[in-house]
């Protein structure tokens, strides 16, 4: 773990420095215990979401042929990651909510949202480098929708030939898609050969 030691300004944390931390490997998250200190994190293990071979559950692969949610990608991106952050305990603090927000304003982060009519009920958002996407966080008002839009991220994912979706930390949620854990070094290797479209 890295532990860079910024002021508390947003204006500290730049686009710049997170595209290149996300490059070389590192993902920010604050700590809520210490007043939204920020730390990058380099995990021994990390945890990937296969694009090709995702597996879809057979109760959400229903769920998905009825129809419930409209998936729309980068609409209301800021929505998306305000919900995602409102959580009694959450490592997105308001420093990381706006240079994510900047981040989509330059064309680096992305979303895809569930709505039901005019209202979003789920999402999920990340970070686009090259061939490898970074998935941050997902939020649901109503149930299954942010799976459905982790499904339709996928297949945007795959669409646009994208070969690493690293999701960090497995979770028995995720490992139901499909995730599995690698080492570090294999992630980097994997990292470095998705990264080589980046421009």
């Amino acid at each position: 773990m890295l532990h860079l030691d910024w002021e508390d300004s947003v204006t500290s944390i730049t686009t710049e420095m997170m595209i290149n931390a996300y490059a070389s490997g590192y993902f920010p998250m604050a700590e809520p215990d210490e007043d939204g200190q920020i730390y990058w994190y380099l995990p021994e293990v990390r945890a990937l979401l296969p694009i090709d071979s995702l597996h879809i559950p057979r109760s959400l692969a229903k769920v998905i042929r009825q129809g419930r949610f409209q998936l729309f990608r980068n609409r209301d991106f800021d929505a998306i990651i305000r919900h995602c952050a409102d959580r009694d305990e959450t490592w997105l603090s308001p420093e990381l909510v706006e240079v994510f927000m900047r981040l989509h304003r330059e064309g680096w982060a992305h979303s895809v949202g569930a709505w039901q009519g005019d209202r979003l009920v789920g999402g999920v958002y990340g970070l686009a480098l090259g061939r490898a996407f970074f998935a941050e966080s997902m939020f649901h008002l109503e149930t299954d929708a942010s799976k459905v839009a982790l499904v339709g991220l996928v297949d945007w994912l795959r669409s646009q030939e994208f070969e690493l979706l690293d999701i960090q930390f497995m979770t028995e949620h995720l490992r139901r898609f499909g995730a599995f854990e690698i080492t570090a070094d294999a992630y980097q290797e994997r990292l470095d050969h998705a990264l080589l479209a980046f421009d």
